[in-house]
């Protein structure tokens, strides 16, 4: 019988090679709206968002997905940008 491989099991045989310097998600600090911070937070799948107490949102984009979940579910409100990180830099999936 086959083992079951878990996301993290999955996720962790990804190559990333990340520009430690640049992200290439910009969080618009601007937005205040709790409701429309949370749903990204929430959303995202490698769990990169997180707030501070007084409510500003932080992204780390080491490790990110490039999936832009985050990107279609803020229509530009709380993503202010989001680009595919340049040249050979970002996500390399080997999972079948």
């Amino acid at each position: 019988m086959a083992r079951k491989i878990n996301v993290a099991d999955k996720l962790g045989v990804n190559n990333y090679h990340t520009d430690e310097t640049h992200s290439h998600i910009t969080v618009n600090k601007e937005n205040d709206n709790l409701q429309e911070i949370d749903q990204v937070v929430r959303v995202c799948p490698a769990a990169l968002y997180s707030v501070d107490p007084s409510g500003e949102v932080f992204f780390e984009h080491l490790g990110c997905l490039e999936c832009g979940t985050c990107k279609a579910l803020s229509e530009g409100k709380v993503v202010k940008e989001w680009h595919y990180p340049e040249g050979s830099k970002g996500i390399q999936y080997r999972f079948g």
